[in-house]
């Protein structure tokens, strides 16, 4: 198991089109990847759950990657929250 946390540079937040392109990303991955925020977390490849956490601008949320290409997920992941969000 793999976990970052990442507070968010964006003025929006995790909106539609980020949280979009984060689900369509977290399912090239064999394993399961997570999103946490205030003791919520939910599968990041669940558009819909994604945008329920509401995440705002400041606001920091736990990234968690488990699985058989946990490393290279949480690399990937990490790296689209660096450049987008």
């Amino acid at each position: 198991m793999k976990t970052f946390d990442y507070t968010i540079t964006d003025e929006i937040g995790i909106h539609a089109r980020p949280a979009g392109l984060l689900a369509k990303k977290a399912k090239e991955f064999e394993s399961t990847i997570t999103i946490e925020k205030s003791g919520k977390s939910v599968n990041l490849t669940k558009l819909m759950a994604v945008m329920g956490l509401g995440v705002k601008h400041g606001e920091t949320v736990k990234i968690t990657a488990d699985g058989a290409d946990e490393d290279k997920a949480i690399e990937s992941v990490k790296a689209f929250f660096e450049e987008n969000l």
